[in-house]
């Protein structure tokens, strides 16, 4: 008797059949995947060098805009990263 768990994967892979990657494909997400988190390091550190200096000058208003800024940024470059992955995934291999 399978447990609900091998049910529901069962199904999940008649609905969405899980994509085998070539070496090629793995190896062009992994680099993808180390750009991208070096271009959020990069905006990260600039943007909480500038959070650090707005905080010094006593500056609330600059220092809620730049929060904001680094999430919106966050979540661009996320949504890059998925898109760019989502590219190779559906290259053939």
């Amino acid at each position: 008797m399978k447990s609900a768990y091998e049910l529901a994967m069962e199904r999940l892979n008649k609905s969405s059949p899980t994509v085998k990657l070539s070496a090629a494909q793995k190896k062009e997400l992994a680099e993808i995947d180390s750009l991208y988190a070096s271009k959020v390091a990069e905006r990260d550190i600039f943007l909480k060098d500038e959070l650090t200096k707005a905080s010094a000058k006593g500056d609330w208003e600059a220092v809620e805009q730049i929060e904001k800024q680094i999430v919106s940024e966050k979540k661009t470059l996320a949504a890059e990263l998925e898109e760019k992955k989502e590219k190779v995934r559906q290259q053939k291999s």
